[in-house]
């Protein structure tokens, strides 16, 4: 294959993106360089942090760039190498998702291995960046100590329901969960191990934390900010921590959102809040790789994916899971 079929952004989306804001290009590929690799996409993962990178302001990662292929992590097949160590046929892990050939450097991709009964895009989830941010997010930002009640929003999500599995599995005394439907309130509970869990959506928001979690809560592991960042600062007993991952709620506003009327409480209570990017602490990548391929190994912990088929369903993929239309991982099969 010499040409790549890519996804490319072609304006700043204002408020929530539109697909008029993207356009599909086939860009030709020139011949492998010394050290290349050229591989064939299988899955493509779409997340939260994407609609970040398409404002031109600064942050954590650059924006993405107008005109150009935008980028994600996938698992594929290597096509052809020019590389040492990898060969045609190897799976990898890499970063240049959104289209359906990818070319580059070999240092720019992982290999991985090939799971008896595991799909491949698990290495975009329960195996991958995704499960890795809830671990070092409980672990390493969050500290969470045996015994402590945990509240994690948007717990039906990606992040959500690795962040309650977790948990559970690290120790915690009660695991509460938000979600947005109580098809996924009832699969917190159901598949997932949480303890209790509530439709955010029908209102009360603290009234509702307080009657799942009634003796307070001591981590907070947040996916969504805003209302629900408040109402767990009304919520956190003496010494309570939170690990801010993200604020999906506030990333298509157009104007600033109010913070917490109750910050105050983090001086009262003694409170530690603490925002983390995963990319920051890839050093924890093997541990949290051993301990998850045993937990995996031994059925104690469980993934969903929420599967579009193609590139071309790539955008609506997108832009479903930033509505909240995801249960689990949503991920692109090509």
């Amino acid at each position: 294959m010499t040409s790549s079929t890519q996804i490319q952004l072609v304006s700043r989306p204002t408020g929530w993106p539109v697909p008029e804001n993207f356009r599909t290009a086939v860009v030709e590929l020139p011949a492998l360089a010394a050290g290349e690799v050229r591989v064939s996409n299988e899955f493509l993962s779409v997340d939260p942090y994407m609609r970040g990178r398409m404002n031109d302001v600064r942050s954590y990662v650059p924006p993405f760039g107008l005109g150009e292929a935008l980028t994600g992590g996938a698992v594929g097949r290597v096509l052809e190498s020019a590389a040492d160590g990898l060969a045609p046929g190897d799976v990898v892990v890499h970063q240049l998702g959104w289209r359906d050939v990818a070319q580059g450097p070999a240092a720019g991709f992982r290999k991985v291995a090939e799971l008896p009964g595991v799909p491949l895009s698990a290495y975009l989830g329960v195996l991958g960046m995704t499960a890795l941010t809830a671990w070092v997010g409980l672990r390493e930002i969050a500290g969470l100590r045996a015994g402590d009640t945990v509240f994690v929003s948007g717990a039906a999500g990606a992040v959500g329901s690795m962040v309650g599995q977790i948990a559970r599995l690290q120790g915690a005394g009660r695991v509460v969960g938000s979600a947005g439907s109580s098809e996924k309130v009832a699969l917190l509970t159901s598949r997932y191990g949480f303890d209790a869990a509530f439709n955010y959506k029908d209102g009360d928001l603290p009234g509702q934390l307080e009657a799942a979690a009634p003796g307070g809560i001591d981590v907070y592991f947040d996916n969504v900010g805003g209302d629900h960042l408040e109402a767990a600062l009304g919520a956190f007993n003496d010494g309570g921590r939170a690990a801010l991952c993200g604020a999906i709620s506030q990333y298509n506003s157009t104007e600033p959102a109010p913070g917490p009327r109750n910050m105050a409480n983090i001086v009262t209570r003694g409170l530690s809040v603490r925002g983390f990017t995963v990319g920051n602490h890839t050093e924890h990548f093997p541990a949290f790789a051993a301990q998850m391929g045993e937990w995996l190994g031994r059925g104690d912990v469980v993934f969903d994916e929420t599967v579009a088929e193609g590139l071309e369903n790539t955008v609506e993929a997108f832009l479903s899971m930033l509505a909240g239309g995801n249960t689990g991982k949503m991920v692109v099969r090509l």
